[in-house]
């Protein structure tokens, strides 16, 4: 009797949004439910399957570049397969196979559910797999999952986005937006609570517009709210939404729902009344700032971060001004600042008066600047606070050598703290759980909290993480999620947020 052979192993690597980070999610929970089993670290997988994003500049560069790095192992690796979903598999389709000949499988935005079959085809017939839908069919949400946290999961609301700005092409490659039914979202996160999940995001490339596809103008908040009778959900967060349709009735769900979080991603992308017409975003910087101004009236403490694109086509120095002074009006707690480049397939890509690079550098530093500058102000006023964080895991690059743990606080800022338990009763806390800690040092992008923690309270999110350690296949997982962290901004975060 011959030996059970062990199942074959996939890797699955992650470019872009929130989004592609969330179905990668669930294609992992396909593969593994297709008998699969993720490869651990420093192993080569027998599967690897790009998650690709077609916003990021040269994104397809990044692309050939890692498919051309695989064909050598590929070619000492006769098993060995390669699948290339997401949005550049969606607007590239006829090239990819062209390109590298050695990628097995491509599929869209709208099938990834197709996965497992078309893997199983490609090994069958010794050939490549191409499959692009045009309009989704099965709602991704509907589909397995395998989660990288044990207490915090994304969940998705609507796919597809109805806007037409210039600078994005995701519309034309994620489709129209489609919402799910308020019952089949709160029957999802009431699964994800059951199993441990002490926090969601609701997630969406427009999530404030959630309803109009059954008519409903107040489904966000209504949902919201909904999320609030959740008993054992502790934080609700949602990105990202769009200003021209964020409306009161979500400020006051907001405002009145205790475990809706006092955050919120709002991306401006440009001051300029100007630019904002050019870029085809229907609202302007009153309606913009006016938004924040009764956020802050209905919710103080609330951390407000935002997108800014720097160097659009026909921007002049006013134009960029005008950015500048929203910002200082605005008080962001971080920004996610992008130097424009040319997205093909996008109109702004034709546009004329294109930007010298060297111009958009300047005034792209000149912003960074002045964001660290007031986010690290407002930071500053945390100094002495006592907040509550949720325990992360991964968070904290440097914990290991300043003897420090992570976790964020209602407002999503990232907070290292000292690893003393000792006035909490000696009960180190895990991933998931919450301590109390008081801040004592505050830095542009994260705050400190040194000193011992003056409380711990564990939580069915960190026994789900502890049942999940014990596993035999437990351990990071291979998504590299590749997007930035809300309230963690980086200078060049891989692809801006929609919205």
């Amino acid at each position: 009797m011959s030996a059970p052979t062990s199942p074959r192993t996939y890797e699955v690597r992650t470019y872009g949004c929130q989004m592609n980070v969330h179905d990668s999610e669930r294609i992992g929970g396909l593969l593994e439910g297709a008998g699969y089993s993720a490869a651990a670290e420093g192993d080569q997988a027998d599967i690897v399957v790009f998650n690709t994003c077609a916003v990021r500049e040269n994104a397809d560069n990044r692309l050939y570049g890692n498919l051309g790095h695989l064909a050598p192992v590929k070619a000492a690796n006769p098993g060995m397969q390669i699948a290339v979903g997401g949005c550049l598999a969606q607007k590239d389709r006829a090239t990819i196979t062209e390109r590298a000949p050695w990628v097995d499988v491509v599929f869209g935005t709208h099938n990834i559910g197709s996965l497992p079959a078309l893997l199983d085809r490609a090994r069958s017939q010794e050939e490549a797999q191409v499959e692009i839908l045009e309009s989704l069919e099965v709602f991704p949400s509907t589909l397995p999952t395998k989660r990288e946290s044990a207490y915090a999961a994304w969940v998705s609301v609507s796919v597809g986005c109805n806007n037409t700005c210039t600078f994005c092409i995701v519309p034309s490659l994620r489709g129209k937006e489609k919402d799910r039914r308020p019952g089949e979202i709160l029957a999802e996160i009431e699964a994800l609570v059951a199993e441990g999940v002490s926090e969601v995001t609701l997630l969406g490339q427009n999530v404030n517009s959630y309803g109009v596809e059954f008519g409903d103008r107040q489904a966000f908040s209504k949902l919201l709210r909904a999320c609030g009778d959740i008993e054992g959900l502790e934080r609700v967060r949602f990105t990202s939404p769009h200003p021209a349709e964020f409306t009161d009735d979500v400020i006051e769900a907001m405002a009145e729902t205790p475990n809706v979080m006092p955050q919120l991603h709002m991306p401006l992308q440009s001051g300029s009344d100007r630019m904002l017409k050019a870029m085809r975003r229907s609202y302007r910087q009153s309606k913009y700032l006016g938004i924040i101004e009764r956020v802050r009236a209905a919710m103080p403490d609330a951390a407000i971060t935002t997108d800014i694109i720097v160097g659009f086509p026909g921007e002049t120095e006013e134009d960029h001004q005008a950015t500048i002074d929203v910002v200082r009006a605005a008080r962001f707690s971080g920004a996610f600042t992008f130097q424009y480049s040319k997205r093909p397939g996008t109109p702004a890509a034709t546009l004329p008066d294109q930007i010298a690079p060297e111009v958009v550098k300047e005034r792209y530093q000149r912003l960074v600047d002045v964001v660290n500058e007031i986010a690290w102000e407002e930071n500053k006023k945390l100094v002495g606070r006592e907040v509550e964080l949720m325990v992360a895991e991964g968070e904290g690059r440097k914990d290991a050598e300043t003897h420090r743990l992570s976790g964020r606080g209602p407002d999503n800022r990232l907070v290292h703290f000292e690893a003393d338990f000792s006035a909490a009763g000696g009960i180190a806390p895990r991933p998931g759980d919450m301590v109390t800690a008081r801040i004592t040092y505050a830095a542009p992008h994260h705050l400190v909290a040194d000193g011992p923690v003056l409380a711990v309270r564990r939580t069915r999110s960190g026994d789900a993480w502890d049942l999940r350690q014990a596993q035999p296949d437990a351990g990071p997982g291979q998504v590299g999620l590749g997007m930035p962290k809300v309230g963690v901004p980086a200078p060049l975060p891989p692809a801006p947020a929609c919205g």
